[in-house]
């Protein structure tokens, strides 16, 4: 059978065209499927992502919106995501950036809620140069961090805002200790963390008590019994800080923490937990359950604006893409992973819709990120040195009930803050009302607080020199009696909250008591404990309530003296008593030997009679009588003088004679040294380290004496020279023999006497608060007469006591008006004298002499004179 070429019929020839024009429309179309391809570019991008968790999930829907919409309006390119999951490590994550890269040809990888994630895909788009854009920051920011990874562009900052919010709350309330909380990522990653962390607490006198690392919630055995096996050794350790700063978990690890703390009394009274940032973010993404055994923590939380018009679009979007995505979330709101990676993507977009073409150079691509400036849902999006410029502002939240509050603002300018404003009005301290755990509006103490179950162990010396600060009566009555323990149930009646507590006697040194309160043996010690230096750096002490110092304790020496009767006056005194005298034993004579039978006869008797009669006036036994008034005034203010003089000489030798002046047998440390003597002092306190270590004595001369009544007998026994005493003890132990021993004063000071309590333990702050209220209201001063009474014999003394004589500083008016009156007298009686006749100045001249030559007036030759009435010779 032959084949032959199409005939010439009517069929074969529409057969033939219907071939033709569907080879024509087949190639036409062939041809024309490379150009539409050409016309439309697709831009390939990476997202690195936990795809399987709740945020994963809010990232990967918020960066599918961003591109849909791009793509929906956008002709000549469109974006393509290729997500890659970061479970696995950070080993696989780095893998996972390097298939992205070279399978998938993306431009740019976006992602990474884990900075050690961050840092390895890094170094891949550093070697390729493919810019990163991580959701994640390290924790301290270093100069070298922008030139180590020029293709990372960091969407968040590092941590230090927020670890300083952290501290602000901690300062707020008074907190001294903390326990950090984070999940082991493998790589250490919260070390830096930590170190901010730490120095902010530093700042505001707090301290990391202990860290709490929670084992990956990806650990091959079961991660539940690994939480729950962590929390039981922080209660073993008799970790006392109840305050709690979760750095960072993952969410489900986060969910079994709050309900294994509930479990196990974590989240009760007296309980603070403080979430950070990377943690708060959660409670947008947990239900209702997970909410309510969170109740009363602190969460720290990035501010974005919720009423702007553009986020409630976004959420509207969000919500029914996300609905649908995932049908089985029942929280369809987006939280601040969602809006940080939907500004990520509009970040990416508006990127590369400014380069000029697909195959740009990836440098334009990242100078492009860059120089980005535009508000996005999360916040100001402007990049300096591949990070955000703009710090964040906090927001603190409380999380009550099944949902949490907003109570302040923090702006790292300005502190605390009731608005958003940075020229608001800032606060030193958190000023919303906050709902603690287990419901309470009063600020926990952030420490194991005592119960009747769990009663605090408080030690007490067992053996005291001087038994009058502490006595241990009856040990399984539980008696104990002293100044310290009633002054200890002072103050916990001051308190004003509950304090279960058992006392337990300790015979060991006053070292090592309170190294039992270092190694929590005990929570505290209440007794005449000194505050030294190197005990403050084991423990806490209260406000002191005695102060203290070093005293030395010696044999009296009676100080007696010949001339005691002339100390009640200084030398100046005497000497000037004296010359008022004299000078008022001449005005008298110059009064009255003219007229005074008592004054006549020779000079030298005159003198001596007015002499006596002045003298005798000090007595009041003159016998001489005076005539002249002016004599009268004299004698008047002498005796007043005299009266004034002998009171007080007679006070003043009474109390010298009165007041026992012990002088001590040895006044000098050296000279004790230098004779190689014995001292005592008390074995159990730190003094005998100091007598051998700083004031240099040999170790076998430093004799430990029991009890304050066997230095009595030491002494006499000549045992010891010398005894060296704290101050309080050195009060207690002259009140009752201030007869035979005195003291020096005090040359070496310490801190005082004080209660001791653990590191940051808030009962040291109330006792320290509760002993300056005792104090101030006089009722430590009225406890302190209870217990130190002076024996009666040592009421009346004063020992060491310097009484000073009597200076003219004290009585020199009263001279001035002695001496002016008897030198006015005499004044006015020569000038009577004077103008009694008319004669020429000669004559009144040598009338003047010869009065006092002569004792009496000479009457010149006139018969005029002679013979007038009533002239006496």
């Amino acid at each position: 059978m032959a084949y032959t070429k199409c005939s010439k019929s009517p069929f074969h020839v529409n057969l033939c065209a219907k071939v033709r024009f569907s080879c024509v429309v087949v190639a036409t179309l062939f041809l024309a499927l490379p150009h539409g391809a050409q016309a439309t570019e697709i831009t390939n991008i990476g997202a690195i992502i936990d795809v399987n968790s709740r945020i994963g999930k809010e990232e990967k829907t918020a960066m599918k919106m961003a591109v849909r919409k791009f793509n929906n309006d956008a002709t000549e390119r469109n974006l393509s995501l290729h997500f890659k999951d970061s479970q696995g490590g950070s080993i696989k994550v780095a893998y996972a950036a390097e298939k992205l890269i070279k399978q998938r040809k993306v431009k740019l990888i976006v992602g990474m809620e884990r900075w050690e994630d961050a840092a390895l895909v890094a170094d891949v788009g550093r070697q390729a140069q493919v810019p990163v854009v991580s959701f994640s920051a390290p924790s301290i920011t270093t100069p070298f961090t922008h030139s180590r990874w020029p293709f990372l562009i960091r969407m968040t900052h590092n941590d230090s805002d927020q670890v300083k919010c952290i501290a602000a709350i901690i300062r707020s309330r008074r907190w001294r200790r903390v326990v950090t909380v984070s999940e082991d990522y493998g790589i250490d990653g919260d070390s830096a963390k930590l170190t901010l962390l730490a120095q902010a607490l530093q700042q505001v006198d707090s301290e990391i008590e202990y860290r709490l690392v929670l084992p990956p919630f990806s650990f091959p055995s079961d991660p539940n019994e690994g939480i729950k096996t962590q929390l039981q050794q922080l209660k073993e350790q008799k970790i006392q800080s109840r305050v709690f700063i979760v750095l960072q978990t993952s969410l489900p690890t986060m969910t079994e923490l709050f309900r294994e703390s509930q479990h196990m009394g974590l989240l009760g009274p007296d309980t603070v937990w403080i979430l950070s940032d990377a943690v708060s973010r959660y409670l947008d993404s947990v239900d209702t359950s997970v909410l309510s055994s969170m109740e009363g923590a602190l969460g720290i939380k990035s501010y974005y604006k919720e009423s702007s018009l553009p986020y409630k679009k976004f959420k509207y979007e969000f919500r029914q893409n996300f609905r649908a995505e995932y049908p089985d979330e029942d929280n369809l709101e987006p939280g601040f992973h969602a809006l940080r990676a939907y500004d990520s993507m509009t970040t990416i977009i508006k990127a590369i819709e400014r380069m000029p073409t697909n195959n740009s150079s990836p440098k334009i691509l990242l100078n492009n990120i860059l120089s980005s400036n535009f508000s996005g849902l999360s916040g100001p999006i402007e990049f300096k040195t591949g990070e955000l410029v703009v710090g964040p502002v906090m927001r603190v939240v409380n999380v009550v009930g099944r949902k949490y509050k907003d109570l302040d603002f923090w702006i790292p300018e300005f502190g605390f803050s009731r608005t958003v404003a940075r020229d608001g009005k800032e606060h030193s301290e958190l000023q919303g009302p906050v709902i603690w755990p287990g419901e309470k509006k009063q600020d926990p103490k952030g420490w194991v607080m005592p119960s009747e179950a769990e009663p605090m162990i408080i030690g007490v010396p067992g053996r005291t020199s001087f038994d009058k600060f502490v006595k241990v009566v009856n040990v399984s009555e539980g008696k104990y009696d002293g100044f310290c323990i009633e002054l200890f149930y002072k103050v916990k009646d001051v308190l004003g909250y509950n304090l279960p507590f058992k006392f337990y006697p300790y015979n060991g040194t006053y070292d090592d008591l309170v190294q039992q309160v270092y190694t929590k043996n005990y929570s505290a010690v209440i007794g005449d404990v000194t505050i030294l230096a190197d005990r403050l750096e084991l423990v806490e002490f209260t406000q002191p309530y005695a102060e203290s110092g070093l005293s030395m304790i010696v044999p009296d020496k009676s100080k007696e003296s010949t001339w005691m009767f002339v100390k009640p006056f200084t030398k100046d005194m005497w000497l000037v008593t004296g010359g008022i005298l004299l000078y008022t034993m001449l005005i008298v004579w110059l009064l009255e030997h003219q007229n005074n039978p008592e004054f006549e006869g020779p000079l030298i008797h005159q003198i001596l009679t007015a002499l006596w009669f002045t003298f005798s006036s000090l007595f009041f036994a003159h016998r001489e009588k005076v005539y002249n008034n002016l004599t009268r005034v004299v004698v008047v203010v002498w005796l007043f003088v005299v009266l004034i003089l002998n009171s007080s000489y007679t006070a003043s030798l009474t109390s010298m004679l009165t007041v026992q002046r012990l002088q001590p047998n040895i006044t000098d440390i050296n000279w004790l040294l230098k004779n190689n003597l014995k001292v005592g002092c008390d074995g159990d306190s730190f003094v005998r380290d100091y007598l051998i270590n700083v004031l240099g004595f040999k170790a076998e001369n430093v004799i430990n004496v029991s009890t304050e009544y066997s230095y009595e007998g030491d002494f006499k026994n000549k045992d010891i020279f010398a005894a060296f005493l704290e101050l309080p003890y050195e009060k207690v132990f002259i009140n009752q023999y201030c007869k035979t021993f005195t003291a020096t004063t005090p040359t070496y000071r310490f801190g005082g006497l004080g209660f001791v309590f653990q590191k940051g333990s808030p009962m040291a702050t109330d006792f320290s608060k509760a002993i300056l209220q005792l104090s101030e209201n006089g009722e430590l001063k009225k406890l302190e007469d209870r217990w130190f009474v002076v024996s009666p014999e040592c009421s009346n003394t004063t020992t060491g006591e310097k009484l000073e004589s009597l200076s003219l500083h004290s009585f020199w008016g009263l001279y001035v008006i002695s001496g002016g009156t008897s030198t006015i007298c005499f004044l006015l009686f020569m000038f009577g004298l004077c103008t009694s006749n008319d004669d020429n100045v000669w004559k009144k001249t040598a009338r003047l002499a010869l009065y006092i030559y002569h004792g009496k007036r000479v009457v010149p030759a006139n018969p005029a004179l002679a013979q007038s009435p009533g002239h006496n010779h």
